[in-house]
């Protein structure tokens, strides 16, 4: 990969029962927690042996079937698109979880495996019981109604393309070793994004092959790298990163295992700001330039700049929607907003 000199901080001895909640949010930085889960059962197998952790695993499952990806041995786990981008270089099938890891413990020690990959399965679905012995605790405010989505990652050696996610995320190494490299939210420009649809995972992804990145192609990603820190984790450490963070995720090992548990702390009754970037190419892109840069004035007005200010000047009964949504007054703009798009 092209040199990186930026390390993510990272933080020692801190108790998986008081993680500092408050910090690492203020902070809007990554944060390398190491050692955070290294006294889980999970981990604990995984320094035996990777045949132990899948033992240990399998015992857990509950013969549901998860989304699980294929791919040939020569795309070396790295999960992306085929030449021409008219679709993926992998597929994906349902299995039961178990037949998965039979699969990967067949090929532990075969020189050059087909990749298989299960990615974001949540925990309580498949693995109930799982969470007992390899949990934290999130018992800040922050949490109260709104507790965060346990997830978990399997598979061999693979490489998940730079993307972002909606929510922060607590990642847990348990078994191999993973790097993560990010970039702030600000560098999306430089980091040459795909496809909307489809995509390898869900979100675009990079198109730049950190490996051997083509400057010619993308001579932007210089700049991108500048800003680029990374975290090599070890099994039992954990990496906390904010919300719209881009990282590439390289699991190292014949055998990897991965708990993360994202949350976000706005109010459930929230829409996704997705819907609405899609939206805005709907009603915003095309216009002209002058247009679109008096709507950004607008935006900047009632949406990115304080929300008491739009509606300090009025009196209560006047806000409508200008004042803090909560559940029912959420739902009536929805119901306004579907009335609109139906038109």
């Amino acid at each position: 990969m092209s040199q990186v000199n930026n390390s993510v901080k990272v933080i020692e001895g801190i108790n998986p029962d008081s993680i500092p909640f408050d910090e690492l949010m203020q902070a809007g930085e990554p944060v390398l927690l190491k050692g955070l889960v290294r006294n889980w059962q999970l981990v604990q197998r995984g320094r035996e042996s990777a045949a132990a952790a899948i033992d240990y695993l399998g015992g857990f499952h509950n013969g549901r079937t998860v989304a699980a990806y294929f791919g040939r041995a020569d795309i070396q786990g790295r999960y992306f698109y085929n030449d021409d981008l008219s679709g993926l270089n992998f597929e994906s099938r349902r299995l039961p979880l178990n037949e998965v890891l039979e699969m990967l413990a067949q090929h532990l020690d075969d020189a050059a495996p087909p990749s298989v990959y299960v990615g974001s399965t949540t925990v309580d679905a498949c693995l109930p019981g799982l969470r007992a012995q390899n949990e934290l605790q999130f018992t800040h405010p922050m949490f109260d109604g709104n507790p965060p989505l346990a997830s978990i990652w399997i598979g061999n050696r693979s490489l998940a393309s730079a993307h972002y996610d909606a929510p922060n995320n607590l990642a847990c190494c348990a078994v191999g070793r993973r790097r993560f490299t990010l970039f702030p939210p600000q560098q999306i420009d430089n980091l040459y994004p795909g496809p909307l649809s489809p995509t390898p995972g869900g979100q675009a992804v990079s198109m730049v092959d950190f490996a051997n990145p083509d400057f010619a192609r993308f001579p932007r990603f210089r700049d991108a790298l500048a800003t680029a820190q990374v975290a090599e984790m070890e099994p039992g450490d954990g990496l906390f990163y904010p919300s719209l963070w881009w990282h590439q995720v390289e699991a190292q090992a014949g055998f990897n295992a991965m708990v993360n548990y994202w949350w976000n702390p706005s109010p459930a009754f929230m829409d996704t700001p997705m819907n609405t970037l899609l939206h805005g190419m709907l009603s915003l892109r095309d216009r002209p330039t002058s247009e679109k840069q008096a709507w950004r004035a607008l935006f900047e007005y009632y949406l990115f700049g304080p929300a008491e200010q739009p509606r300090a000047h009025l009196p209560v009964h006047a806000r409508g929607p200008l004042e803090e949504l909560d559940t029912m007054s959420a739902r009536r703009l929805r119901a306004r907003l579907l009335q609109r798009l139906n038109r």
